[in-house]
């Protein structure tokens, strides 16, 4: 599967063509919004280690110019300007790299921080993580990086091993939580970017993707489906097989059913991490024929002639 990295430009809301007060200018703008120290929302820091990053390549003119010939290679000095995606993350795509440690230089970003926070910034990297000096020298973790694995809902529900494969070859055997959801992160510690000067490696982490199901609705824990019942069965009432991410049950549908009706199996949605279950939620819809035989028309009429229920008055 192809592999598609987060481009700078969209990262900072710039065009292309931007000029460095306009890279910038939306720099500022959104370093106030997502700075974790004024922003406790979850993903606030990781958004803010994006900006940081895309900042740090887009203001300097040098690194500039070989993003926009290189890509996501720029650093590695690999071009492949010509290439329509990177395969070989199995499972992956949307790959972000948050560099950790590293002095952007100038002042930039101390004298914009101090003026915002008092100085409480003050020996952080662009990535909000401390780095430290020696003898000269310079140590700082390596970078975080990030992929998207996607997971049908069957797998997402059992859990269990699952083999990925790197674009540089790494190999790795993956637990998925039993129940994971959508937006959930995988982390595998150490296996990120290589650390500077000594310093630890980076963690890789793996957002889980739910791929649309054919027949579930997710609602949280709680799971949809549609059941279709002929108007006599809605009316009189049957017994009918349901799916369930397990196989089938059966579900009584009272008499007097009409359309959009909720019935419930309980314990047949996807797991709690405490090991609970939620619910099936099974979304009566009455289903007509689409060619009625001579003497179903007849059934029809009959009915028609002596009913006199008018559901635009049941309501």
């Amino acid at each position: 599967m192809a592999v598609a990295f987060r481009d700078y430009y969209e990262v900072l809301g710039v065009p292309r063509g931007a000029s460095a007060n306009e890279i910038r200018t939306a720099y500022r703008k959104l370093a106030r919004q997502y700075h974790p120290d004024v922003n406790h929302d979850e993903g606030a820091e990781d958004r803010f280690k994006e900006i940081s990053e895309a900042y740090e390549v887009l203001r300097d003119p040098e690194k500039r110019e070989r993003y926009d010939r290189l890509g996501q290679n720029w650093k590695a000095g690999q071009d492949v300007s010509g290439a329509s995606g990177f395969n070989g993350f199995e499972g992956f795509d949307n790959v972000r790299v948050d560099f950790g440690g590293g002095d952007f230089g100038g002042g930039d970003f101390s004298d914009f921080f101090e003026g915002l926070f008092g100085g409480r910034t003050r020996g952080r990297s662009g990535g909000g993580r401390r780095a430290r000096g020696f003898d000269g020298g310079f140590s700082g973790r390596g970078s975080d990086q990030e992929a998207v694995i996607e997971l049908t809902l069957e797998e997402a529900a059992a859990g269990g091993k699952r083999r990925i494969t790197l674009g540089d070859g790494r190999d790795y055997e993956v637990t998925i939580p039993r129940g994971v959801r959508d937006g959930q992160r995988i982390r595998l510690a150490g296996e990120g970017g290589a650390g500077i000067g000594g310093g630890p490696s980076g963690d890789l982490f793996l957002r889980v993707r739910l791929l649309p199901h054919p027949r579930f609705r997710v609602r949280g824990r709680d799971l949809e489906v549609d059941l279709p019942v002929a108007p006599w069965e809605a009316a009189l009432g049957t017994t009918v097989d349901v799916p369930t991410l397990q196989g089938n049950a059966r579900l009584k549908v009272p008499a007097h059913s009409s359309c959009g009706r909720r019935l419930r199996l309980r314990g047949e949605g996807l797991p709690n991490a405490d090991g609970s279950q939620g619910d099936l939620h099974a979304v009566v819809k009455i289903v007509v024929p689409k060619r009625l035989k001579r003497e179903e028309r007849e059934l029809f009429e009959r009915l028609a002639e002596v009913s006199n229920f008018d559901p635009r008055k049941e309501r």
